[in-house]
């Protein structure tokens, strides 16, 4: 079980439009998926919703691939 200031931390980054979930999972390990999980049991629906809009296809929200 996370404790309340470990979660309100993922919780804060998450919402960051600046923060991708790559940084989010060095910072604290876990990915994209377990931050959704996260997000999903600990916001309240509707807020769990505009969140997911947000987030879902943003570019900000995922790191930059560099190919050569």
């Amino acid at each position: 079980m996370l404790n309340e200031k470990y979660l309100n931390k993922v919780i804060d980054f998450a919402w960051a439009d600046e923060i991708s979930f790559e940084s989010i999972k060095e910072q604290t390990g876990l990915n994209e998926k377990e931050v959704i999980k996260l997000m999903r049991s600990n916001l309240k629906s509707r807020s769990f919703k505009l969140w997911r809009e947000r987030v879902s296809g943003r570019k900000s929200k995922h790191s930059k691939i560099n190919y050569k």
